[in-house]
């Protein structure tokens, strides 16, 4: 099996709690202006990549935390549910960024949707505004995005803040556009 990925890296400490590796994905229906990786918007662009490479690599660089991104990591959810499968057999925190909000990836059909979602500790959803950028905020790009607690939020089928990263009141909840999956 192979996904399209933009690149990794393996010493990030701005794409989530602590040093981790992060997964590029390649492909992103959003599009947002001011995306602070343009070059992973294409859904042509990037290399295709064998899944179990992936996998290796990462347990070889050993740092036990990894981050999905983008791209947009849900429009290949069956390749990252794989990888993610893997990580977390190995004890792995995994956190994903998603243009999509949680309510939307609820209710999407596909499958490997909900079972990706299902491996994952913190996901931040919601679309990338500009005009909400704000660089004191922690592991987000705008005040619209949320960091959600993800085994708490299945367990109550509703978005559940990560009072571990942020406060709910901090947060700016008008962004209704990324409620919606392609």
């Amino acid at each position: 099996m192979k996904i399209r990925l933009a690149s990794f890296i393996h010493d990030s400490i701005v794409d989530g709690e602590g040093i981790r590796s992060v997964v590029f994905t390649q492909g992103c229906p959003h599009n947002c202006p001011g995306c602070h990786n343009q070059k992973s918007i294409p859904f042509d662009g990037g290399d295709l990549v064998d899944v179990d490479e992936v996998i290796s690599e990462i347990l070889a660089a050993n740092l036990k935390k990894v981050t999905f991104s983008g791209g947009e990591p849900f429009v290949q959810a069956e390749q990252l549910y794989h990888i993610a499968q893997a990580l977390k057999k190995e004890g792995y925190s995994l956190w994903s960024y998603t243009g999509f909000k949680i309510e939307a990836l609820f209710r999407h059909q596909d499958p490997y949707v909900m079972k990706f979602l299902g491996l994952l500790d913190i996901l931040i959803d919601g679309r990338f505004y500009l005009m909400k950028k704000d660089l004191s905020i922690l592991f987000r790009g705008s005040t619209n995005q949320r960091i959600l607690d993800v085994p708490e939020s299945l367990k109550q089928n509703k978005p559940v803040i990560s009072t571990d990263y942020v406060d709910e009141k901090e947060l700016d909840t008008d962004d209704r556009t990324s409620d919606i999956f392609i």
